[in-house]
C-alpha cells in the first residue's frame, strides 16, 4: 500500500493540476491520479506528420488568472509559456455574406470593426452592450465567480442594491438582452454565440454571459506558441517542480469514506491511496453517481439530474495543403437560422445540425504545421451529446454517421464560400462519443452542465462537497467551464483547503 498522502487529486485536467500546484506551494503533500495515459484532460493536442492541433480549448482569455497561479507557485507565466496576443482575433461571416474582422483587444476598435462590416448603428449599440457587460463583470466577479458557491446567498449583496439587480438582470436571457440592445439581427446572432462558450442555448442562458465578450475585448485574446495545450505542459512541469506526485493510467474507482469524512481512494487494480483530503477533477455526475456511496452524494445527484447537460462538439482535424486567403486565426461562418441549430441540440427532435455554424481555428504558428505551405485546421460545430439515441442524444457510434456528417460539414462550408476539400491532405474525426471515451465527459458534453435557466449557475455542484474533506474542481463544478473559470475554480478550492478567503 502506498504511503499516506495528505491530498489526493483525482484527474489531471487543468483544474486538478492548478489545484495541485497551489496546494503544493503551501506545503501540502499532493498526489495526482490520472486515468488516461497523458496529463491535461480536455486541454490536449493531436500531432501527425508535423501538423499540430489543439483538440480542446483553442482560445486563451483572461491570462491574469494563470499569471496569479504561476506567480504564487513559482516563476511567472511568461517564463513557462510563449504567450502571444492575437490581432486580429476573429473573422466572422454572416449568412448574407457580410464579414467582420474583429481586433484582438479594445471594445472601441471592435465596435468600429462591426460598423465597417455591417454598418447601421452597430458601433454605438455594441459599445452599449460591452458597457453593460463590464458593469455585470464588476458586480459579479468577486462575490460569485471568485467565491465559493453558497446558492442564492451569493447574490444577497446584489439584491440589496436595486441598480445592481437591474444591471445583472438575473431573469433575462442573453437572447433577450441582444434583442433589447441591437437593431440588427446579425448582432443578436454574434452575441448568441457567446452562450456556446458555456455550452448553452442563448434563448435560455442568462444575460450575464455578456461578461464574456467584455472580458475577451477588454483583456485581449491570446494564443500560446505551439498550441494552447502547451499550458497543460507548463502546469505539469510546475507541479513536478513543487514535488507533486503525478501518475497516469491510474483509474480511481471509488472514494473511501468513514463517518461522512474521506479517507482516501481506491483504484481499479485494488490499490488504496489514503488521504485526509480528496480533490475530484472529474465530472460531478461521475463523482456523486459512481465514485461515492454516501447519502450526501445521493442528494447532490438530484440537483445534477435536474440540470441541462451542455452541448457537445463534432470536430474535424484537417491537414491542409497550401495557404488559404482571407483566413484568420479564429473564423466563424454563421448559419442563417441559429434557432434551428439550438433546437437540434436542446429541443425535442435531436439530430446532427443540418445547417450548423462552423468554427475554424487555423493558427499561423510555425510550431503547428510542417512548413509555411501547410495549415492545421481545427473545425468545430455544435452537436448533440452522444448516447443511445434517446433522452436528447445521438448515437455517434452508428456506422458511417461520423464520416457522412464530416462530408456534410465540409459541403456546408463550401456553400459558404470556403471549399477546402481539394486541399485536404488527410482528416481526423472526433465525435462526442470520442470525447466521452477520452476524458469521461458524459455524452461528450464539453462543459458538464449548461447555463440554461436563471437557476443554472446556482445549481452547479459546489466546490465543497457534503462529504468532509472532499472538494470538486473543474468545468462541471462552480463557477463553470472554460480555462478562466476552471482556473478560478482551482483557486477557490485551494483557498477552502488552506482555510483562507484569497491567496
Amino acid at each position: 500500500m502506498p504511503g499516506k498522502s495528505k491530498v489526493i487529486v483525482i484527474g489531471a485536467g487543468v483544474g486538478g493540476l492548478a489545484t495541485a500546484a497551489r496546494l503544493a506551494a503551501k506545503g501540502k503533500s499532493v498526489t495526482v491520479l490520472e486515468q488516461a495515459n497523458h496529463f491535461g484532460g480536455k486541454l490536449a493536442a493531436y500531432r501527425r506528420d508535423g501538423f499540430v492541433f489543439d483538440t480542446g480549448p483553442s482560445l486563451f482569455t483572461l491570462p491574469a488568472v494563470y499569471r496569479d497561479l504561476f506567480l504564487k507557485t513559482g516563476a511567472p507565466l511568461e517564463e513557462a509559456i510563449d504567450l502571444q496576443p492575437l490581432d486580429p482575433a476573429f473573422r466572422y461571416q454572416f449568412s448574407d455574406g457580410a464579414t467582420v474582422v474583429m481586433p484582438g483587444v479594445g471594445a472601441g476598435q471592435c465596435a468600429d470593426a462591426l460598423a465597417a462590416g455591417i454598418g447601421g448603428k452597430a458601433a454605438e449599440e455594441w459599445r452599449t452592450l460591452i458597457k453593460r457587460g463590464g458593469e455585470m463583470w464588476q458586480i459579479t466577479r468577486e462575490p460569485f465567480l471568485q467565491s465559493p458557491l453558497a446558492g442564492w446567498r451569493n447574490i444577497l449583496a446584489l439584491a440589496k442594491n436595486p441598480s445592481h439587480v437591474q444591471t445583472v438582470a438575473p431573469f433575462m436571457t442573453l437572447r433577450s438582452l441582444g434583442e433589447k440592445t441591437f437593431s440588427d439581427k446579425r448582432l443578436v446572432t454574434l452575441l448568441d454565440r457567446y452562450a456556446t462558450y458555456t455550452g448553452s442555448d442563448p434563448r435560455k442562458a442568462p444575460a450575464v454571459l455578456a461578461t464574456v465578450p467584455y472580458v475577451e475585448q477588454t483583456f485581449g485574446t491570446w494564443h500560446i506558441g505551439g498550441g494552447v495545450s502547451s499550458l497543460a505542459d507548463a502546469l505539469v512541469q510546475r507541479c513536478r517542480d513543487l514535488g507533486v506526485e503525478l501518475h497516469t493510467n491510474t483509474n480511481v474507482t471509488s472514494i473511501s469514506t468513514t463517518g461522512n469524512e474521506v479517507t482516501g481512494v481506491r483504484t481499479g487494480d485494488g490499490e488504496a491511496f489514503m488521504a485526509d483530503i480528496v480533490v475530484a477533477n472529474a465530472d460531478a455526475g461521475q463523482v456523486y453517481g459512481s465514485l461515492l456511496n454516501d447519502a450526501g452524494a445521493q442528494e447532490a445527484m438530484k440537483g445534477i439530474r435536474k440540470s441541462t447537460p451542455s452541448l457537445a462538439g463534432f470536430v474535424l482535424l484537417l491537414a491542409v495543403n497550401d495557404r488559404t486567403q482571407d483566413l484568420k486565426h479564429h473564423n466563424v461562418w454563421f448559419t442563417e437560422d441559429y434557432d434551428a441549430e439550438f433546437d437540434a441540440i436542446f429541443g425535442r427532435n435531436i439530430a446532427p445540425v443540418s445547417d450548423p455554424t462552423i468554427y475554424v481555428c487555423a493558427p499561423r504558428d510555425p510550431l503547428m504545421s510542417p512548413d509555411a505551405d501547410h495549415e492545421s485546421w481545427s473545425v468545430l460545430v455544435n452537436a448533440p451529446r452522444h448516447g443511445d439515441g434517446t433522452n436528447g442524444t445521438v448515437n455517434w457510434d452508428e456506422p458511417g454517421l461520423a464520416e457522412q456528417y464530416a462530408d456534410h460539414v465540409l459541403g456546408v462550408l463550401a456553400r459558404r464560400g470556403m471549399d477546402i476539400r481539394p486541399k485536404i491532405r488527410w482528416r481526423e474525426i472526433r465525435t462526442p462519443a470520442d470525447l466521452e471515451r477520452d476524458v469521461r465527459a458524459p455524452g461528450g458534453a464539453i462543459y458538464g452542465t449548461s447555463s440554461n435557466g436563471a437557476r443554472a449557475a446556482f445549481a452547479r455542484p459546489a466546490n465543497e462537497s457534503p462529504v468532509g474533506g472532499l472538494y470538486l474542481v473543474g468545468g462541471s463544478s462552480h463557477p463553470g467551464g472554460g480555462l478562466p473559470l476552471v482556473g478560478m475554480s482551482a483557486e477557490i478550492v485551494a483557498n477552502l483547503i488552506n482555510g483562507t478567503n484569497r491567496d
